[in-house]
């Protein structure tokens, strides 16, 4: 009791036990994204409580792709509190919260291979210049039924399209219920709908600060695994499920706000309405696309989306309108004014995604980089002499080259860091390398019978 006999005011962690307490949670989720972009959990139960929140959970950095060799294993798990949530879903042993968390040394350094810590430095660097990175993502992913195994059936579970609905859309139960999930997990939605493509879904919500909305973003893909495999279907961020389809994006629309939230690219006084901030940091994406492809397309299927025809870039230009340009510049002014990157899928690591982008741009606002002139009608129908004309140079066409092409950009480099940068590649490498000494059943049925 305090001297004047009301109860003492607890502290913080104090205050989230307590809260906890009240839900009836059980167990923790300790949450971390490899290099690659996959969520990790360790679960620990309530008892562990001071232990967790001290960042004192350990675990086998070695057993984890990009962390760490052997001889450097011991890793630790630091909870970033802002991200505490209460899944509905009711788990076994009882009901789970989770916590998203930074990847630390022994000692408490950043372990070099923590992408969310990658943002962050970046968050930083722009914070240092007066900034801060908003980013708001479009969710979209396909649906399949799934066999008696629960594993999924390789074939869309609807033949409807844009917008469709009703009894033909076979999976708006599903995604309804992912909304309402995302609303009960504080998401702020701006739009559900089925997608161009037979089974393919999109959900988008509202954009955030970088972090944040990488974080929601991870959270969102969890949520649409779960509620699927609730309602005895499978859920795939898979880029090209299928050939002569839409694939999957994940769309970044993005602003660079004053730290007392002015948009700073936006301009009342220029003709399109965009400031010399926002046609600098267009340059410095353009700049630097090629080296960024192996992060925002990190899968060989990445380059099947990235097709002509299917509404995905296969160049590097930028437009107010055409969505065959790599950067577009929605028709939204004043507080709205954003730039939308439409090469990146939901394959990437959104920490690595944004963190090279916002480095990226920053450089070009950094180094007044003016970008080409706004390319104007269809990309795709320009013939090789007028886009040369246009200064609009081609996007890498497989992993393999965006590779290359990471490999020689240093703001990629410096952005992950050594440690990370050579593991990613690496990773990276040995993936397109499996993939290329594969035979593929297009190549018997082509070959076989004709050579």
């Amino acid at each position: 009791m305090s001297a004047a006999g009301a109860p003492a005011a607890l502290s913080g962690n104090e205050q989230i036990r307590e809260k906890l307490i009240s839900r009836k949670i059980e167990f923790i989720g300790l949450q971390f994204t490899d290099l690659l972009g996959s969520v990790k959990t360790v679960y620990a139960h309530m008892d562990e409580f001071e232990t967790i929140m001290a960042g004192k959970t350990m675990f086998d950095g070695s057993s984890v792709k990009g962390f760490a060799r052997v001889e450097q294993s011991e890793l630790r798990l630091m909870p970033d509190l802002s991200t505490l949530r209460v899944d509905a879903f009711e788990a076994e042993r009882g009901r789970v919260a989770y916590v998203y968390c930074d990847v630390l040394r022994p000692g408490g350094e950043t372990a070099e291979c923590c992408s969310r810590s990658i943002l962050k430095r970046a968050l930083k660097e722009a914070a240092r210049l007066g900034c801060r990175l908003n980013v708001g993502l479009e969710g979209e992913f396909f649906l399949f039924e799934t066999n008696e195994l629960g594993e999924p059936i390789r074939k869309a579970h609807d033949e409807v399209g844009y917008f469709d609905g009703g009894p033909a859309d076979r999976g708006e139960r599903t995604r309804m219920e992912i909304a309402s999930e995302m609303k009960r997990q504080g998401f702020m939605l701006e739009a559900v709908h089925h997608e161009v493509a037979h089974g393919q879904h999109e959900i988008d919500f509202k954009y955030g600060e970088a972090l944040a909305a990488a974080d929601r973003w991870m959270t969102f893909r969890q949520i649409v695994k779960h509620v699927a495999h609730r309602n005895g279907q499978h859920a795939s961020f898979m880029p090209k499920p299928f050939a002569g389809q839409n694939g999957n994006a994940m769309h970044c629309n993005q602003s660079l706000q004053s730290l007392d939230g002015v948009n700073v690219f936006f301009d009342n006084g220029s003709p399109d309405g965009l400031s010399d901030t926002a046609r600098y940091y267009i340059g410095g994406l353009l700049k630097h696309a090629k080296g960024i492809a192996a992060i925002s397309n990190p899968i060989v299927n990445s380059y099947k989306r990235l097709l002509p025809g299917y509404e995905a870039p296969t160049h590097i230009a930028w437009s107010s309108s055409n969505r065959t340009a790599l950067v577009r510049i929605p028709s939204a002014r004043g507080s709205g004014t954003r730039v939308e990157l439409r090469t990146p899928d939901p394959a990437a690591n959104p920490y690595l995604v944004f963190a090279v982008m916002l480095r990226a741009g920053l450089e070009g606002v950094a180094s007044r980089l003016e970008p080409p002139e706004e390319a104007a009608g269809n990309i795709h129908r320009m013939s090789a002499e007028e886009r040369d004309k246009a200064r609009i140079g081609r996007y890498p066409r497989d992993l393999h080259e965006a590779l290359d092409e990471m490999r020689s950009d240093e703001l990629i480099r410096e952005t992950l860091g050594p440690a990370a940068f050579e593991m990613y590649i690496s990773l990276k490498q040995q993936e397109a390398d499996e993939y290329a000494a594969v035979v593929h059943a297009w190549e018997t049925d082509r070959y076989l019978g004709r050579l």
